[in-house]
């Protein structure tokens, strides 16, 4: 069924009976290149996403990429709509400027602050499925810290090396632990939430969180130092700014509990990688697992994380991966078609909320 996605207008007919006249449906584009994890339009919103826009917009037929762009701008100037996910190109202003009836930017994707200034600036509309995301983060964080608790991973390398079954490495527990998140944004209270469920204490470092918040999600807040030398587990969920730019430290990390493990989703840039070697090369009772490290991917060769035992590192995988993708996908256009019919959105992004999300 075709949707009607402008409003329709009352006219009076001859005689004085009224008619609806309806508008042309929105004009609408796909933009980006290939993601730096591989991911590709077709892949993020599929066959079946594609053709339900088709069928509530007025498609532009080819995705607008970076080697294109020139060549379909001059038939974009009634463009409305933009469509996107991971690699999705920073448009410049100059090109910009040749899009004079952009109204909204759907992000199927997380983080928008690369890309996003410049149009929320000249009053564009853009929206980030970041939500969406933070949940298998959330998840693997979860399995992660649950895992890392038990002494899991240090567990199954000591065991596959010796067979020897009563000395391998044992871990806590999962009862009456300490769990440092260091973040309490989408994805800090997303693990927030499924970590209810166990018997562990959440404490939380974010200089944004007030006292008020932190009691309403059933959290103690915390400073730095305090979530790491008291987390049993800590996770890494900080905003990647200037300001916590080699945050993570030697003294932080060494300061971690007997058997503690460090969980890195987050970002690469926010832990001091050198203290990191030095720390855990000089603590093999300590485990770290990085799903990012810096350089983010990939880590080269050469860098000691490979060689140390007691660190597990993932190739970027806890965000949306393979189906999980599809999620992304899928809260854009809500958010699309809440827009659509003029309701409130859900999701739109700030230069003010991209400042503390990065």
């Amino acid at each position: 069924m075709k949707m009607d996605t402008h409003d329709s207008i009352s006219t009076s007919a001859p005689g004085g009976q009224a008619t609806r006249i309806k508008k042309a449906p929105i004009k609408a584009a796909f933009f980006g290149d290939t993601g730096h994890g591989g991911e590709t339009l077709e892949q993020v919103y599929g066959s079946q996403r594609f053709e339900r826009l088709r069928q509530c917009t007025d498609l532009y037929p080819a995705i607008v990429t970076s080697q294109n762009m020139d060549a379909c701008l001059p038939e974009l100037q009634d463009l409305e709509v933009i469509f996107a996910t991971w690699g999705l190109m920073p448009l410049s202003e100059p090109q910009l400027d040749r899009l004079p009836s952009l109204r909204a930017l759907f992000y199927a994707a997380g983080f928008a602050g690369y890309f996003a200034p410049p149009l929320l600036r000249r009053g564009i509309i853009v929206t980030s499925s970041a939500a969406a995301n933070a949940i298998p983060v959330a998840e693997f964080t979860l399995a992660q810290i649950l895992l890392a608790n038990k002494g899991y991973f240090r567990n199954v390398r000591e065991y596959r090396e010796t067979a020897n079954f009563k000395d391998s490495f044992v871990g806590p527990g999962n009862y009456n632990m300490t769990v440092a998140l260091l973040g309490a944004g989408q994805i800090g209270r997303k693990v927030i939430e499924l970590l209810r469920p166990f018997h562990l204490r959440v404490i939380v470092f974010d200089p944004f969180l007030s006292n008020g918040e932190a009691a309403s999600l059933g959290v103690e807040k915390v400073g730095i130092q305090e979530a790491f030398s008291r987390g049993n587990a800590v996770s890494n969920h900080l905003a990647d700014v200037p300001g916590t730019v080699g945050l993570i430290d030697g003294c932080l990390l060494a300061s971690m509990p007997a058997k503690a493990a460090f969980i890195n989703t987050g970002r690469g840039r926010t832990v001091n990688q050198d203290d990191m070697i030095s720390v855990f090369r000089a603590r093999p009772d300590l485990s770290a697992l990085l799903d990012v490290t810096d350089p983010l991917e990939p880590l080269p060769r050469e860098s000691p994380l490979w060689s140390l035992p007691n660190v597990q590192i993932s190739s970027h995988i806890a965000g949306s991966k393979e189906h999980e993708v599809g999620r992304v996908a899928d809260l854009a256009i809500a958010e699309f078609e809440r827009w659509s019919r003029g309701d409130p959105l859900c999701y739109s992004v700030t230069l003010d909320t991209l400042e503390k999300t990065a």
